[in-house]
C-alpha cells in the first residue's frame, strides 16, 4: 500500500514539522532552530494560500477573456 504525497499533505507536513522544530528550539534555547521551525510553518501556510489562489483561478468563469488570450477557440 503506497502513500501518495499530495500538496495538501505536504503543506500539513511542513506546518507540523515546523511546529516541532519551533518547540524544540524553545525548549533547548536554540534560537536558530526556533526560527527554522517558524520559517517551515510559514512555508506550509504559503503553500496552502497558493493552492487556494490556484483553485480560485481555475474555478473562475473567464468568459470572453479566453478568446483574447488564445484559449477556447
Amino acid at each position: 500500500n503506497e502513500r501518495i504525497m499530495t500538496k495538501e499533505n505536504s503543506s500539513l507536513k511542513d506546518k507540523v514539522i515546523g511546529k516541532v522544530k519551533e518547540v524544540e528550539g524553545k525548549l533547548t534555547d536554540d534560537k536558530l532552530r526556533e526560527a527554522e521551525g517558524k520559517a517551515q510553518q510559514a512555508k506550509g501556510k504559503l503553500k496552502d494560500k497558493a493552492d487556494k489562489v490556484k483553485k480560485d483561478l481555475q474555478d473562475k468563469d473567464w468568459g470572453d477573456l479566453k478568446c483574447y488570450i488564445g484559449y477556447g477557440r
